[in-house]
């Protein structure tokens, strides 16, 4: 069995993140003919194809990135080994890769994951995020440890894992000052003709919403579709458009957003999941995040009461209630 090359690897690493085998040669302070030679020599061991031309410079190959996020982890433990052995007195951490939905709020996001940051055990926390597939995929091979999303594991995909409910809020309608004062009438009939940002087609709740919409008759103008919550909230404190947000973070996507809070649709709630490979978790930091879903993020009620609006069956303001919780794990495992 052939056996890895961790010097060709290494010259691989720095070419692929300095853009070209000369500004690579300066760093290694090496021939570009020798660099050439071991990255030949690698491609031939591994039977890929890691760079392409790209005008004067090179190109990563799809197979030379997945290679080199390989790369990037065995490096950084080994510089994490180096600073140990160096400092006698220092403690392994215990990495832990989360990886993120697009569609997820980034503000619940931090919410959940945060507090592993304050465990008893030294904690490196790993976090990424993209669409819910390409994540999965990660998951399976074990790059990942979690994977928050706003759906629980999608029957159709052949990967062996668990979703865990971490709990569920309802809707809440915002929009920019400047915005709400050229529209008229009272929630929710304000949203016919009213420009709208709406969800991308990767976002759990897009098609809820547009039933929603179609049962009371409501034609909105759909001004943009966004998989990225981050983004539709910011296009939303531009005055682009209305736009829906989970209920439990009302009052901080007012306050960081500057938008206000118009009316709240009660009829749809936006789950959370955590998926994992595991039925019984015993990692300590996806213990811990479960455990501050259902005490604190989902399973305490709403401290800061949300400006006055409407909710989705009647004209009058609301007041603040509980956000829900799903209670215990209930575990879906699924086979492809």
């Amino acid at each position: 069995m052939p056996t890895l090359n961790f010097k060709h690897l290494r010259y691989f690493w720095m070419v692929a993140k300095s853009g070209s085998i000369a500004r690579a040669c300066e760093q290694l302070h090496l021939t570009p003919q020798a660099i050439s030679g071991q990255l030949r020599e690698l491609e031939e061991s591994l039977e890929v194809e890691l760079f392409r031309r790209a005008g004067r410079g090179l190109e990563v190959t799809e197979a030379g990135r997945r290679i080199l996020s390989y790369a990037e982890e065995i490096f950084a433990l080994g510089d994490e080994l180096l600073d140990v052995a160096r400092d006698q007195t220092a403690t392994k951490s215990l990495r832990f890769a989360v990886g993120i939905a697009d569609s997820v709020p980034k503000s619940v996001a931090h919410r959940l994951v945060e507090p592993v940051l304050h465990l008893p055990e030294t904690v490196r926390l790993v976090c990424r995020e993209g669409r819910l597939t390409g994540l999965l995929a990660d998951l399976a091979v074990h790059r990942l440890d979690m994977v928050i999303a706003d759906r629980s594991m999608p029957a159709n995909l052949n990967v062996r894992c668990h979703s865990h409910p971490l709990g569920e809020s309802d809707l809440t309608v915002f929009g920019a000052a400047t915005l709400l004062q050229s529209l008229k009438g009272t929630f929710p009939a304000l949203l016919d003709g009213a420009p709208f940002l709406m969800p991308g087609d990767d976002v759990a709740i897009r098609s809820r919403l547009e039933q929603w919409f179609e049962a009371r008759r409501l034609h909105p103008r759909i001004i943009g579709e966004f998989d990225d919550s981050a983004l539709i909230k910011s296009f939303g404190q531009a005055g682009a458009g209305l736009f829906v947000a989970p209920t439990a973070i009302s009052a901080y996507v007012s306050e960081q957003y500057r938008v206000r809070a118009v009316g709240r649709i009660e009829s749809i709630a936006e789950q959370l999941f955590a998926i994992t490979t595991e039925r019984r978790l015993s990692h300590p930091a996806i213990v811990a995040i479960i455990q501050v879903a259902r005490d604190e993020v989902f399973g305490a009620a709403t401290r800061d009461p949300m400006p006055d609006s409407a909710s989705d069956h009647e004209q009058s303001p609301i007041a603040a209630t509980p956000l829900r919780s799903l209670g215990r794990s209930r575990t879906a495992k699924q086979k492809g």
